[in-house]
């Protein structure tokens, strides 16, 4: 049975102290790391959750697929507000808009 051959960690062969450091360096916070994140897009003209991907015709227009739409203020765009947030975070969120969490 051959056995893998073991790398130095990449913290280590750029200088950093620990793993810590370097995560804060580049850009891993401890939510990422910690567990499971939500994504959440919203209109940035009414500030709504309900938007959706514009789809029609997006196989026969160039750059088809990006442009998003808010089904309450029916503002049409390409750049849409995203978060992202933790479990807890998320579940207050649902909270606060009324939702059933189950």
């Amino acid at each position: 049975m051959a056995k893998g051959k073991l790398s130095t960690p990449e913290w280590v062969t750029e200088g950093f102290d620990s793993k810590v450091d370097w995560e804060k360096a580049h850009g891993v916070s401890e939510t990422k790391a910690k567990g499971k994140t939500f994504k959440i897009r919203e209109c940035p003209k009414c500030g709504s959750d309900d938007v959706g991907l514009v789809i029609s015709g997006s196989d026969n227009e160039k750059g088809g697929g990006r442009e998003w739409e808010c089904h309450k203020c029916k503002w049409h765009g390409e750049e849409i507000n995203e978060k992202e947030l933790t479990e807890e975070e998320f579940m207050k969120y649902l909270d606060d808009k009324g939702e059933e969490v189950a």
